[in-house]
């Protein structure tokens, strides 16, 4: 039997890509044990029913009618999953959910603790996007493979794919973007196999509902300085 996969999917004001994301996850089903979590995050557009109107796309609905943060509604994912693998799926469109294909080909040859995407090793194509955001991810990154003594080149590409018992998800403290590095933190210190993917990405620009600002980087670079500072 594959290994179970759990795929989480956070969800705020994405009624115009949400529908053909779950229907592109749904589809790995045929060739892979999954499990689909999907938390609306108090939307207010009509993400929240397209979803109910399409329950057969997932397994799990995680609802709130008040918006809480990404981090917050990853961590409910986390506590419903029961994959031996997490991996995380925006619900913007900006990645395509095939590239997952590559996570379970890594994790059913080499049986890792931690796989990254990466954007700047793409497969076959990327968009242009902001170079201020590229800079701030290019310097987190440095800095983390720095203090953490690995050679990722991109940190904050939405897909990280880890094995869940290296994760104690009860201490997450991070509600925001930051959570990201606050999980990663913690999963390679504890981990020993790591690997990266090349993955396509087609960003979006502000004015097409990109939610991350160059600010972000702040408390992403203190959460790594913090993490790294702990036993």
């Amino acid at each position: 039997m594959n290994k179970k996969l759990s795929i989480i999917i956070s969800v705020f004001n994405e009624e115009k890509t949400i529908l053909n994301v779950l229907k592109s996850v749904s589809k790995l089903k045929n060739f892979y044990n999954l499990e689909i979590i999907v938390i609306n995050d108090g939307s207010k557009d009509d993400s929240e029913g397209i979803i109910k109107q399409n329950d057969y796309l997932y397994d799990f609905f995680i609802n709130y009618s008040k918006n809480l943060g990404k981090g917050y509604a990853i961590k409910k994912g986390l506590e419903k999953a029961s994959g031996e693998f997490i991996i995380f799926q925006d619900a913007d469109a900006e990645y395509d959910p095939e590239e997952i294909k590559k996570f379970i080909e890594v994790i059913e040859r080499f049986n890792p603790d931690v796989i990254l995407g990466s954007r700047f090793n793409y497969d076959k194509y990327t968009r242009s996007h902001n170079i201020i955001n590229k800079f701030g991810n290019l310097i987190l990154t440095f800095v983390f493979n720095l203090l953490f003594n690995t050679t990722f080149t991109d940190i904050y590409c939405c897909y990280l794919c880890f094995r869940k018992e290296l994760l104690e998800i009860h201490k997450i403290k991070s509600t925001g973007f930051e959570q990201q590095a606050e999980i990663l933190s913690r999963v390679i210190k504890k981990g020993n196999y790591f690997y990266e993917v090349p993955v396509n990405y087609n960003g979006r620009s502000i004015k097409e509902g990109k939610k991350i600002r160059f600010y972000h980087i702040i408390p992403v670079f203190i959460k790594i300085i913090s993490e790294r500072l702990k036993n």
